[in-house]
């Protein structure tokens, strides 16, 4: 069992949601962290850790920075700070990410390449900076997919794109690195309550304007957090962290028309006006 005392862990989209509520587990667990997102006054609202007195004592458990992932250098810099301040990186999390909801004939291709640089080459950028650092710790690189990233899901075409292209990432990025003592970890939730759904783009990049449609209902943040540390401490390489997760996977491998057909008769009303 891997523990987290003492390591340092790197987060992204950290400000809110699953990324916060990462922040705290790892904190909890008595992790170092590095809290990374773009929106620099939600990461100052991050609750602090009371300062522990005692050897390493100087050394910060929790630093934010504002990182736009989607520029290498903004990647390169954030991992060169945690090297800084801790010796190296034990543990990346590429958790932060955006959605869309519009049909793709109504959507602007630059909203799905807006996607795939944050979800995709976001964790790309991240996952190059670190990884040095995380071969000579033989640490772990974990990913935040979604049941998108192995089933269709209809009004997301750039979203499905984006975490598909993840799952073919770190999964070929594992059988080069596992041997190097490096856990490359895919963690693929259904619905989460984290406000994701409510910031995704529209067919022209603005807001979408449809409510989303959710099977099996939205999972506390911080249950999915929990959830995660465990999978990391085990060593598993995939996490479906709910019991939608866990249907979908198996009925879109078992029988994948008709999952096509169930989804796309629960998700339709999103589109229908």
């Amino acid at each position: 069992m891997r523990t987290f005392a003492g390591r340092s862990v790197v987060v992204t989209g950290a400000a809110g949601g699953l990324g916060q509520a990462l922040v705290a587990a790892f904190l909890q667990a008595g992790a170092q962290v590095l809290a990374l997102d773009r929106n620099a006054a939600a990461l100052e609202a991050l609750p602090r850790p009371a300062p522990t007195r005692g050897a390493g004592s100087d050394a910060p458990a929790l630093v934010t920075a504002v990182c736009d992932i989607t520029q290498p250098r903004d990647c390169d810099e954030a991992i060169a700070q945690a090297v800084a301040l801790w010796g190296g990186v034990d543990v990346l999390i590429n958790n932060a990410g955006i959605s869309h909801r519009s049909l793709f004939a109504g959507t602007d291709p630059a909203v799905i390449r807006r996607v795939m640089e944050v979800n995709f080459f976001g964790a790309v950028h991240m996952t190059h900076a670190a990884l040095p650092h995380i071969v000579a710790r033989h640490g772990v690189v974990a990913a935040v997919s979604s049941v998108a990233g192995f089933a269709p899901l209809m009004g997301r075409t750039g979203y499905c794109a984006s975490k598909h292209a993840l799952h073919g990432f770190f999964d070929t990025l594992r059988t080069e690195v596992q041997d190097l003592g490096v856990q490359v970890t895919l963690i693929s939730p259904s619905f989460i309550a984290t406000g994701i759904g409510a910031a995704a783009l529209g067919g022209s990049g603005s807001s979408a304007t449809s409510p989303r449609i959710t099977t099996g209902g939205e999972s506390a943040p911080e249950d999915i957090a929990r959830q995660i540390l465990n999978a990391l401490a085990r060593g598993q390489t995939q996490l479906l962290p709910d019991r939608t997760s866990r249907l979908a996977w198996w009925v879109s491998k078992l029988a994948p028309r008709f999952y096509a057909r169930t989804m796309q008769r629960r998700v339709r009303a999103e589109f229908e006006s």
